[in-house]
């Protein structure tokens, strides 16, 4: 069983891409990936993404669409990032796309990057977000002026972020609270 998943704008924008079904694997929704990029504007053009607990890989196939000139997709499930690898072929963007099988938390403490936009829309209720702002803030990963976006479970309370993060813009959608970051430091 496949579900669906749709590029909002870009190069490849109305787009309709196949995607697996699987326990807990959710694409960001449309309308919280538009608003997402509409924040974020020409910040995708030449941009180093990382789309980190990737999935399906919605959040960084659409940073490719809107210009970004590479996307690393870290996804630990071998049959998702097999499924991701075919999408991004599908699309003719093998030579901008590199999908890392692996735990996105091994995947931070292996000191990669800068990145100019990271996405981390973890699975709910696994407690990830925060270890992994932990590990972003304490590597090297982020380029002047990087962007992380954030997306975690309205309930039981929005994650209390790690105290060198702030938030540069915030929202809400159905039982989901996503907001864009940056690290102060």
């Amino acid at each position: 069983m496949r579900g669906g998943l749709r590029i909002i704008g870009g190069e490849w924008g109305g787009r309709r891409l196949s995607v697996p079904t699987a326990p807990g694997l959710r694409p960001t929704a449309d309308r919280n990936r538009e608003t997402l990029f509409n924040w974020l504007q020409a910040d995708c053009s030449g941009a180093r993404v990382l789309d980190l607990f990737a999935g399906t890989g919605a959040l960084g196939i659409e940073a490719l669409s809107r210009g970004a000139a590479s996307a690393v997709f870290v996804e630990r499930s071998r049959p998702i990032a097999a499924s991701l690898k075919e999408r991004i072929a599908l699309l003719g963007a093998e030579s901008r796309a590199d999908i890392q099988c692996m735990d996105a938390l091994a995947y931070c403490r292996s000191n990669p990057g800068p990145f100019d936009l990271i996405f981390l829309d973890p699975p709910f209720g696994k407690d990830l977000l925060v270890p992994a702002l932990e590990l972003i803030g304490a590597q090297p990963m982020l380029a002047g002026g990087a962007r992380v976006y954030v997306e975690a479970p309205l309930q039981p309370a929005p994650p209390t972020l790690p105290e060198s993060w702030s938030v540069i813009r915030e929202k809400t959608a159905g039982a989901v609270w996503f907001a864009l970051l940056e690290d102060r430091r």
